[in-house]
C-alpha cells in the first residue's frame, strides 16, 4: 500500500499538491495502513502458535554404537537396556542342565547389517550353524539356531503404553536397528563341563551370512530414566477423592519431554504445565515418581555415533501440524501424501502411487511396527491390501541396507489412519 501512494504523489506534476497531499497521507493514512498490518501479523503470529507442533517434545530420537565406544556422559542418546553397555556372564551349570532338559537357552545376541528380507528369509529358513563355545577347561562344538530377538521391540512396547497412561498421541517409532538383532540359541553340542570352569568365548559361523554379522552393539534412545520427588505436599483434588502430586520441572529442563513410568492402578490422570507435573492419584503421601525424559537433542555432541541417527520427527510446518490437530482423516490419497511427506524420512523415499489390491496371504515386503496395538472392532484376515509405491530420491542412496525399514515406518503410519486396509510397501 505504501508503495502504492508513493507511485501516485511521483505524478503528480502540481509540486504544491504533491506536498500537501504527501503531508495528509504520512500523518493519517500511512499511520492506519500500519496499524492494519501490525494487526495482521499479530493475528498471523497467534494462528501460527495455537496450531503450532505441541508434540515435538516427545520426539525419538534413535542410534546405535558399538559398545566400547559408549559415552557414558552423552547429551541426548541413552542405552534402550542399560545392561548392555556392561559385561556380559553365561551360567554355565545352569546352561548345561537347561540342555539336558530338552531347552532351547539364548546365548547371546548379534546385529544383522543387511536388508530386512534377507533377515525374513534366514530366520524362516531354521537353519542351524556350527559354533564353538571356549572355556577355561577347553573348547566345545555347539550347534546355534537363529531367532529374532525381541527385547527392543518389547522396550518400544512398553514406551506405547506409557504414551496411553500419560493421555498423549502415539506416534510410530522409527527405530530400525532395533528390529535387525537376533538371538544365538544353544540346541546342541559335545559339553562335558566342570564345575569350576568359566565361559572365555563363544563364537558362530553364520556361512554365506557371515558377512552380514556385527557383535557387542548397543541400541540407543533419547530416553533417560529418572526419579522425581514431589515439591511439596500433595494437596486434595477437586474431586475431594484424590490428592495432586506436583513434580517441579525447572531443575531438569523445561525444553523437554517427560513422562510418568505408571506401573499401577492408583493413578488417574496426569495434568501438564510449562513448568510442572501433576499426578493425580490416589496415594495420600508424597512419594518419589519413576518419570521418562524425553530429552530434546543439541547439535553440539562431542560423541561421534557408529550408526546414523534415526528420528519420528515431523515437519513443522502449518499445514502437518493443522492436519495432526484434526480429528478426522480424510480418505484420500492427497491425505496419505500428506502424511508421508510430513516426516523427514521422505527427504529420502518418495510416494509414487497408491493402489488397492484384493486380500492375499503373500508376505509383504514391509513390516509391522505397531503390532502391538490391537483393535478389537476388525480382524486382519480378509482385508484389502493398500499397496504403497516407493522410489529412492536422490539422498536415499545412501539408506543402504535400511531402505525397507524407513518404508516400513511410513507404512505404518499410514497403516495407524487407514485401518480398514492392511498396508503394505513396495518398490515402484
Amino acid at each position: 500500500m505504501k508503495d502504492i501512494v508513493m507511485d501516485r504523489l511521483s505524478k503528480m506534476e502540481d509540486l504544491q499538491q504533491r506536498g500537501m497531499l504527501r503531508n495528509l497521507m504520512s500523518s493519517v493514512f500511512l499511520g492506519v495502513v500500519e496499524y492494519q498490518e501490525e494487526l495482521n501479523r499479530q493475528i498471523e503470529r497467534r494462528v501460527f502458535e495455537e496450531v503450532g507442533n505441541q508434540d515435538s517434545k516427545y520426539d525419538i530420537y534413535a542410534a546405535m554404537c558399538r559398545r566400547e565406544e559408549w559415552d557414558p556422559l552423552h547429551e541426548y542418546l541413552f542405552p534402550m537396556i542399560p545392561e548392555d553397555t556392561g559385561p556380559r556372564s553365561i551360567d554355565l551349570q545352569s546352561l548345561v542342565a537347561r540342555l539336558k532338559e530338552g531347552e532351547e537357552l539364548p546365548l547371546f545376541s548379534f546385529f544383522l547389517e543387511c536388508p530386512y528380507p534377507v533377515i525374513q528369509e534366514l530366520l524362516y529358513s531354521d537353519r542351524t550353524f556350527r559354533g564353538e563355545l571356549v572355556t577355561s577347561g577347553g573348547r566345545h562344538a555347539i550347534q546355534i539356531r537363529l531367532e529374532r530377538n525381541m527385547t527392543y521391540i518389547r522396550e518400544i512396547e512398553k514406551l506405547y503404553h506409557v504414551f496411553l497412561s500419560n493421555g498423549l498421541p502415539w506416534r510410530t517409532i522409527n527405530h530400525p536397528y532395533a528390529y535387525k538383532f537376533v538371538n544365538a540359541v544353544l540346541v546342541g553340542g559335545e559339553l562335558q563341563l566342570g564345575e569350576e570352569e568359566e565361559v572365555q568365548e563363544i563364537t558362530v559361523h553364520l556361512e554365506e551370512y557371515e558377512e552380514y554379522k556385527r557383535t557387542d552393539l548397543v541400541p540407543l534412545w533419547n530416553i533417560q530414566r529418572l526419579e522425581l520427588k514431589t515439591g511439596g505436599f500433595p494437596v486434595p483434588a477437586a474431586d475431594r477423592v484424590n490428592f495432586e502430586h506436583a513434580l517441579p520441572l525447572r531443575s531438569s529442563g523445561l525444553q523437554h519431554g517427560y513422562l510418568v513410568d505408571i506401573n499401577d492402578d492408583s493413578i488417574r490422570y496426569i495434568k501438564r504445565s510449562p513448568e510442572e507435573l501433576t499426578v493425580v492419584s490416589t496415594r495420600d503421601k508424597s512419594d518419589a515418581w519413576q518419570v521418562l525424559k524425553v530429552v530434546e537433542p543439541v547439535g553440539t555432541s562431542m560423541s561421534k555415533l557408529s550408526y546414523a541417527l534415526m528420528s519420528n520427527r515431523q515437519r513443522d510446518d502449518f499445514i502437518s501440524n493443522y492436519g495432526r490437530r484434526q480429528g478426522q482423516v480424510v480418505r484420500s490419497k492427497g491425505e496419505i501424501v500428506r502424511i508421508i511427506h510430513s516426516f523427514a524420512v521422505s527427504e529420502w523415499l518418495e510416494l509414487v502411487d497408491v493402489e488397492i489390491r484384493p486380500p492375499s496371504a503373500r508376505p509383504a515386503l514391509t513390516y509391522e511396527l505397531n503390532r502391538f496395538i490391537t483393535d478389537e472392532v476388525r480382524v486382519d484376515n480378509g482385508k484389502w491390501r493398500m499397496c504403497l509405491k516407493f522410489n529412492y530420491r536422490e539422498s536415499g542412496r545412501e539408506l543402504g541396507y535400511l531402505a525397507e525399514d524407513m518404508m516400513s515406518f511410513l507404512v505404518s503410519e499410514v497403516q495407524m489412519s487407514f485401518p480398514e486396509y492392511r498396508c503394505e510397501g513396495e518398490w515402484a
